[in-house]
């Protein structure tokens, strides 16, 4: 038995396109271009290094601006509350774990 319809290659489809599907498709690639762009700006801004290196530089600035005053009295006196805010937190961490070891130890 044989099948008397045999199948005739199709014509290759031409594409086409309206001014409106052009237009969709320049939004759509603006809007990717948009979206990688903030993306890679995220990946920059969570990257670890990155954040410990911008820490080490806004440690090392305070350090300066209450050290110096080169920066005016306003950086220096924002600089010494936060290097006494750290101070204090760090005494008071101390100061905590002397408590809980003499606690234990008895």
């Amino acid at each position: 038995m044989s099948d008397d319809t045999t199948d005739t290659p199709a014509k290759p489809v031409e594409p086409f396109s309206t001014p409106k599907m052009v237009a969709i498709e320049a939004d759509i690639k603006v809007a990717r271009a948009e979206l990688a762009e903030s993306i890679d700006e995220l990946v920059a801004r969570l990257d670890p290094r990155a954040q410990a290196g911008r820490a080490i530089e806004n440690g090392r600035r305070l350090w300066t601006d209450a050290t110096t005053g080169d920066s005016g009295p306003e950086a220096r006196t924002r600089a010494l509350k936060v290097l006494g805010s750290v101070a204090a937190g760090v005494a008071a961490l101390v100061a905590l774990v002397a408590v809980v070891a003499a606690r234990r130890g008895d």
